[in-house]
């Protein structure tokens, strides 16, 4: 079986966790691939386009991602995503910690083989806590 026919649609959370900071009205989200091999299929599907389009509905004004291929990870900057900042919203939540929830669930199509072994790094790392 070729990959091109084992491809698969799954939430970003299964191949990569995330990280997510806060400043003001700006938040950073961190995305790091369980294995090396996702970040290629990262790189070429989560475009700051798609990161913008996610948040939409927060009244995200500018997305900028920035690769580091040498960490194996990206890094995408959100502007006016948090409704004015923790000091600045009446909303209960709105600092940006809980963020890359919504990152983690859009989809990518990806070899059913790396979300297989994405598990398996996952696994690992978990029990060696």
């Amino acid at each position: 079986m070729n990959k091109a026919s084992n491809m698969i649609d799954v939430p970003l959370r299964e191949i990569a966790h995330g990280r997510t900071g806060d400043k003001g009205d700006r938040a950073n989200i961190s995305i790091i691939p369980y294995e090396a091999e996702a970040f290629a299929y990262i790189a070429d599907q989560l475009t700051d386009a798609r990161m913008r389009d996610a948040f939409a509905h927060r009244g995200v004004s500018k997305v900028v991602r920035y690769d580091l291929p040498a960490l194996g990870a990206f890094n995408f900057v959100l502007d006016d995503v948090l409704q004015g900042g923790v000091n600045g919203s009446l909303n209960l939540d709105g600092h940006g910690k809980s963020l890359s929830f919504i990152a983690m669930s859009i989809n990518l199509r990806v070899p059913a083989e790396l979300v297989e072994s994405a598990r398996k790094a996952r696994e690992t790392n978990e029990s060696s806590v």
